[in-house]
């Protein structure tokens, strides 16, 4: 028998390793709404981008330069699941869309972050139908 990291014993089921049952864990925003500009961390991509600016290259090296220089922004995914909770509607729509936050498993799919096979898809299908009956 397995032992996990703790020093628990690990009893294997080899029949049933992996479960179909998708559950987004619950989140209890923070007491206040925080400000936009705590949500992400743009020191690194403002530095570069004044560098770039400030270069010899081509003016159209210098867009790709800076566009790439915006993977540098650092996301707080923390504050901005609060900021979520107390935004608008259409706010919480196009961060979904963003994918700045677990959104359910069906807009997962709807949006293409979740690809299934067609087996996989008529699996999930069959499972809702006898969970849902």
């Amino acid at each position: 028998m397995d032992k996990d990291l703790f020093g628990n014993k690990i009893e294997e089921d080899l029949n049933n390793k992996y479960s179909s049952k998708i559950k987004a864990p619950i989140y209890k925003p923070r007491y206040r709404k925080p400000i936009i500009t705590e949500l992400v961390d743009t020191l690194k991509t403002r530095t570069l981008i004044k560098e770039i600016e400030r270069s010899g290259v081509t003016e159209e090296e210098k867009q790709f330069l800076i566009e790439a220089a915006k993977r540098h922004n650092v996301f707080n995914y923390s504050l901005i699941a609060d900021y979520y909770a107390y935004a608008s509607e259409e706010m919480q729509n196009l961060m979904e869309k963003s994918a700045l936050i677990i959104i359910d498993f069906n807009k997962a799919i709807e949006y293409g972050y979740v690809k299934l096979s067609q087996e996989l898809a008529e699996q999930y299908k069959e499972e809702n139908r006898e969970e849902n009956a």
